[in-house]
């Protein structure tokens, strides 16, 4: 019954809370437009998902996040830095072919979005196969390191999370 109502409950929770926080303020008939939104999107969505996320991990998504926010931060300093101090001067930007382990469709796109997010890379292409993904580093003078640090720092845990 609690399946038929919230096919996808964590999207669900979700969207009450994305709602909540766009309204930016508690009224009662906003978390029931949120409720009836949270109900409503994943229901009419339903068909165009023909196999659910497996999260096996939940809790480890919010240590996940908190990395993610930590790397968006550095990486703003360092481009900043880039950008005002080496200006074109000694930059290599380089495209990387990074292999993936990953083999859920919803962990490789979490993937390439916190590459994408991460201010200096971003994620271009997935290999027709889904077995690596094309990466643009702003400046990379060692690709081998860049890869080992997407693997280790964002792979490695969103298998925990989803394999």
């Amino acid at each position: 019954m609690i399946r038929r109502i919230f096919p996808h409950p964590y999207l669900s929770a979700l969207l009450v809370l994305i709602w909540m926080l766009l309204v930016n303020r508690f009224a009662w008939g906003s978390l029931v437009f949120a409720l009836i939104l949270s109900i409503a999107i994943p229901a009419l969505t339903e068909p165009y998902w023909p196999d659910r996320a497996r999260v096996r991990h939940p809790f480890k998504i919010m240590s996940y996040v908190l990395l993610v926010i930590y790397d968006i931060i550095v990486a703003n300093v360092q481009v900043a830095l880039i950008v005002l101090f080496k200006a074109n001067r000694n930059l290599n930007p380089a495209w990387i072919s990074v292999p993936l382990d990953l083999r859920s469709p919803e962990a490789i796109t979490v993937l390439a979005g916190t590459i994408t997010l991460t201010p200096g890379t971003v994620s271009a292409d997935l290999s027709q196969d889904g077995h690596a993904l094309l990466v643009h580093c702003l400046h990379a003078p060692d690709p081998e390191s860049v890869i080992l640090d997407i693997k280790s720092r964002y792979e490695d845990r969103l298998k925990e999370i989803f394999e």
